[in-house]
Parts: structure tokens; C-alpha cells; sequence
């Protein structure tokens, strides 16, 4: 499965750097992959399902 960051739920905006990142802590390999922006197999990917971040926080 090859992952798209924009439906992941680690995928975050930093208000700091004033962009989107990824929330894991990923390696070396794997940061330049996201950073580049190329089509690969996340380990981390899960979608980010709104439901049920917003139900833990109630």
C-alpha cells in the first residue's frame, strides 16, 4: 500500500516552521523520502479517521 501523507493522522501543521510535517519520528531514509515527496510504503501510515480523534478528546 502506498501511503498519502494528506490522509494520515500523523500528518500535522507545525505553526512554528508554518508547514506540514510528518508527527513520527522517522530515520534518516525515511525523512528523505517524505522530503522529497516520492511515492513509497510508510510504516506509519494509518488514516486518519476524524471521528475517532475527535471521540478521545470528548
Amino acid at each position: 500500500m502506498i501511503a498519502n501523507c494528506d490522509y494520515c493522522m500523523y500528518y500535522e501543521y507545525d505553526e512554528d516552521y508554518e508547514c506540514w510535517c510528518c508527527g513520527k519520528d522517522l530515520d534518516e531514509d525515511e525523512m528523505a523520502h517524505f522530503l522529497r515527496e516520492e511515492r513509497w510504503e510508510c510504516p506509519y501510515f494509518r488514516y486518519g479517521d476524524e471521528y475517532a480523534i475527535v471521540k478521545k478528546q470528548m
